[in-house]
């Protein structure tokens, strides 16, 4: 079909819409035909179509979180990043047993029962420092709170110095009580963009080996993707295209897979890349993006963290999942602006003409079983 012309766009968007309400899944080239032509509405109507293969169009469920970040020291030296100080360097930080549990205890307070753990790559911590840590949380608190423990890059980091493979280390934190590893850290996945940005990060390849590794020790696991760095577009897709494929193998191998994708926004303060950040139009025309493509992921979440009142616009745009942020250091030190008044938030997504329920964090059924 040709392309050269108003009318043979318009022809092909429509082929492409008429696919995707089919149940048919999109190519990579038609993915850029709808970023580059569709409008806003269109882009809502195929996102809410995908969407509705797995939720209830009127309906949007959240949770209560917090992010400990229980160190700051990183040899990582990502030009994104405002948070980190180097080994030895003044401000570093590791949090006690006793100054995590009162973030979780806070946390239980105002309602919350998700915390993630995040910190970057600290060589003074072992891969036991962790497997303690998240033993000690699971024996103090039981099924009252479920931990994110890690993102994959952070478990690649600790299972390479303990000089285990994925499978070994992933085992030894599932045997101290960790039933999830993040898709964090992956950012944009190209190589071209880990050259560019995170140079001491390990290879889309590697990464996607030892979130693989991670489904296959039982544990669940999340799809990551931030935007609004220097990304082109092309890399945008890639990172697509990746994603989908290791969700299609891992369905294919009888493996849940993702859980959830979260897509959030690069904020540039403080941060030796710098940049402005880019506009909530373009966050909510890319989350529909991702909802049509990423047809095999159930849950979509938008970033309250990033993207604050405005994250509740990406529900219209195939999102149905949101996560009310009660600390994250590392997005806060790039100039995240964090709300407490959570009913006041609520009620946006209310306004909107959605009825939020509150979800918890379900183990993996195995696991779940034998704890």
């Amino acid at each position: 079909m040709l392309l050269d012309t108003a009318a043979g766009v318009q022809d092909a968007l429509a082929g492409i819409a008429e696919k995707v309400r089919g149940g048919g899944r999109i190519t990579t080239p038609e993915a850029r035909l709808l970023w580059e032509h569709a409008s806003d509405d269109e882009l809502k109507a195929l996102a809410g179509a995908v969407r509705a293969r797995y939720h209830a169009p009127d309906r949007a469920t959240y949770m209560v979180m917090r992010i400990i970040n229980y160190t700051n020291v990183c040899v990582a030296q990502c030009d994104y990043c405002a948070f980190y100080v180097l080994p030895n360097q003044d401000g570093g930080y590791v949090l006690s047993r006793e100054d995590v549990f009162a973030k979780i205890d806070e946390l239980l307070d105002v309602g919350g029962d998700l915390v993630g753990f995040n910190g970057g790559f600290n060589p003074k911590l072992p891969l036991h420092f962790y497997a303690d840590l998240f033993a000690a949380v699971r024996e103090r608190y039981g099924d009252r709170v479920e931990f994110y423990a890690l993102t994959i890059a952070e478990f690649m980091y600790l299972a390479d110095r303990a000089r285990l493979s994925h499978h070994e280390a992933a085992e030894r934190l599932r045997d101290a009580g960790v039933f999830w590893i993040t898709g964090g850290g992956s950012e944009i996945l190209t190589e071209d963009f880990r050259k560019r940005h995170a140079k001491f990060k390990y290879t889309v390849k590697e990464y996607f080996q030892a979130q693989r590794a991670i489904v296959e020790t039982g544990m669940r696991t999340t799809a990551t993707m931030v935007i609004g760095f220097d990304e082109t577009l092309d890399e945008r897709l890639e990172h697509l295209e990746r994603t989908r494929a290791f969700q299609d193998d891992c369905i294919q191998d009888g493996w849940e897979g993702l859980f959830s994708f979260l897509c959030w926004t690069y904020k540039p303060y403080g941060t030796d890349l710098g940049g402005a950040e880019i506009t909530p139009r373009e966050y909510w025309r890319h989350m529909a993006l991702c909802r049509i493509y990423l047809d095999n992921v159930k849950h979509f979440r938008t970033s309250v963290l990033t993207q604050n009142e405005e994250a509740f616009r990406a529900l219209e745009y195939g999102a149905d999942d949101f996560d009310l942020p009660l600390e994250d250091e590392v997005t806060q030190k790039a100039g995240a602006r964090i709300e407490r008044d959570m009913e006041a938030l609520l009620e946006v997504p209310r306004r909107l003409g959605y009825q939020v329920e509150y979800r918890h964090a379900a183990r993996p059924p195995a696991l779940a079983a034998s704890a």
